[in-house]
């Protein structure tokens, strides 16, 4: 009986699409476009978005400094899935190798 209860339980959390990290590529940055595992492309609206990755500037001496750029056409990101699979965090930009 016990055995029953475990794999019901396992197979409600396996169906439930707990949360889960996948590697992404930036397609375009406007709109904002991930894919991801060459199987699906994310838009704008299921993307959740920490300040580390958006863009921003400051003014200066009548232009503007880029203090850090936004996610652009071949950023590399680590992303979160939110249970139930409907948004993705996106965690950070990935490095390039030198």
């Amino acid at each position: 009986m016990l055995d029953i209860i475990k794999k019901a339980s396992l197979g409600a959390v396996d169906s439930s699409n707990p949360v889960a990290f996948f590697y992404g590529t930036v397609i375009t940055g406007a709109p904002l476009q991930i894919q991801i595992d060459q199987k699906f492309i994310l838009p704008g609206n299921a993307l959740v978005l920490p300040e580390s990755v958006m863009e921003s500037k400051i003014p200066l001496d009548g232009g503007e400094v880029v203090l850090r750029r936004g996610l652009e056409a071949g950023d590399r990101v680590l992303l979160l899935r939110m249970q139930g699979g409907q948004s993705y965090v996106v965690l950070d930009r990935l490095v390039k190798s030198p």
